[in-house]
């Protein structure tokens, strides 16, 4: 008789925005080094810790390389007793010119529109295309979902990148994921099964996280 194959357990990941930083809705900070979190910032990055906390199976924290992400990934490693994993494919959207402008300035152009309504048709000039940052976002995902069977990790990211996740999750159009609303330290939960992904809860800034359960 021919074995039956025993499906990969499911993966929960808790997607985390960075914590607020002095530029936070002024400035669009991309991949620009030397940011780090303000003093609310980094009381958002503690609050955050004690509820992932409650997480059962936590097994590992992964943070975008940049500064704002490994001090939010921090106080949540130092409460789950793990190591801040630093990964690549978490990173922020590269926004080419577009980097370190001011947010006021760049919604008067015409193509701030185009950001908004068709970003699956949109490259940043000098940097990358909301499609390629989404295939990016998913791809490390999937990878680090296939190193995780059964267990729970923590992904320390940005805006952006989990709005295509949520998106992708979904099987929403990008064109669609700027409705998504990712606030900063919170956090985003997306059940990873054999069956495909199911979305826990998004955005969440206050729930019990250790509630959480696939119904």
């Amino acid at each position: 008789m021919a074995r039956t194959r025993t499906a990969p357990a499911a993966t929960l990941v808790l997607f985390v925005r960075h914590g607020l930083t002095p530029t936070t809705g002024d400035v669009l900070p991309g991949r620009a080094r030397g940011l780090r979190l303000s003093e609310q910032g980094r009381e958002q990055a503690e609050q955050v810790a004690r509820r992932l906390a409650t997480v059962r199976k936590v097994a590992a924290v992964y943070a975008s390389p940049l500064e704002r992400t490994r001090e939010t990934a921090k106080p949540i490693a130092r409460m789950l007793g793990l190591p801040v994993r630093v990964e690549r494919g978490l990173l922020e959207c590269d926004f080419g010119a577009w980097t370190g402008r001011q947010l006021k300035e760049l919604r008067r152009l015409p193509e701030w529109r185009v950001v908004q309504r068709h970003p699956s048709g949109f490259r940043f000039p000098g940097g990358e295309s909301f499609l390629e940052m989404q295939a990016r976002m998913v791809g490390t995902v999937q990878r680090l979902v296939a190193a995780h069977p059964g267990e729970a990790i923590v992904a320390v990211s940005h805006a952006d990148p989990i709005k295509a996740a949520v998106a992708h999750a979904v099987g929403s159009h990008l064109d669609l994921f700027q409705r998504v609303v990712i606030s900063p330290c919170s956090v985003t939960a997306v059940w990873y099964g054999s069956g495909g992904p199911t979305v826990l809860t998004t955005n969440s800034t206050g729930d019990d996280l250790g509630q959480l359960a696939r119904s």
